[in-house]
């Protein structure tokens, strides 16, 4: 019986393991886009027909003292 116990805990170990693997190489391939790069509020669109322009962008008008 108590190694009935061990068998399962140790298999319940090794799943969790492998889960906590997987999760770790799904958040390393994902790829993080830049927002506030370039002193800009929102995100730059690099590739394509759009490059170079900012989506997103928040604009304010400077206080006149």
């Amino acid at each position: 019986m108590t190694i009935d116990i061990n068998k399962r805990m140790m298999e319940k170990h090794s799943a969790e393991k492998q889960h906590q693997a997987v999760d770790k190489a799904i958040v390393r391939a994902r790829k993080e886009v830049e927002i506030n790069g370039n002193g800009t509020s929102g995100y730059t669109i690099r590739e394509g027909e759009h490059a170079g322009t900012v989506l997103g962008h928040i604009q304010r008008q400077t206080p006149k003292i």
